[in-house]
């Protein structure tokens, strides 16, 4: 029978860090909250979580990159929400983050999880931000949970 490999929901001894954007904070405040919560359900102690908050999604990558590299931390937490406006510049900024952060996780060998919210309108962001659709911010930081565990494994 095949072996299967998995990771369990299991964030006791883990340490993970947030990345977080201030602009559109109304959504990012709501990210952070369930990021926060789904880390505590599952047993992290708040002493592994380190918050750092950037001005933008821009500039999300490179302290994601920081963080990643100095192997202080398990897995790094991207949050943030970019909306589209009315200029192609939404097009550029979701690409570019995407790109890097899928980039970061690969070179440093732990997870990245990308939080980062890309929505047409600011109703999108609120559903995924807690209101309809559930808190994208929960998500991430279930899928850092499970990565790490997961490469405790291999």
């Amino acid at each position: 029978m095949a072996r299967i490999i998995q990771g369990a929901l299991d964030a006791k001894g883990s340490s993970f860090a947030i990345v977080i954007s201030r602009f559109n904070s109304f959504i990012s405040d709501r990210l952070l909250s369930g990021a926060l919560d789904a880390l505590e359900r599952h047993g992290a102690l708040s002493d592994n979580i380190s918050i750092v908050w950037v001005p933008g999604c821009f500039e999300i990558p490179s302290i994601a990159k920081k963080l990643a590299l100095s192997k202080k931390h398990d897995a790094v937490i991207c949050l943030g929400a970019l909306i589209r406006g009315e200029t192609p510049h939404f097009d550029y900024l979701s690409s570019t983050v995407t790109k890097e952060l899928g980039a970061i996780g690969l070179e440093a060998g732990i997870p990245v999880i990308n939080g980062v919210l890309t929505c047409n309108t600011m109703e999108q962001a609120v559903d995924r931000a807690g209101l309809k659709t559930g808190n994208k911010g929960f998500d991430a930081s279930v899928a850092a949970i499970e990565m790490v565990a997961l490469l405790k494994q291999l």
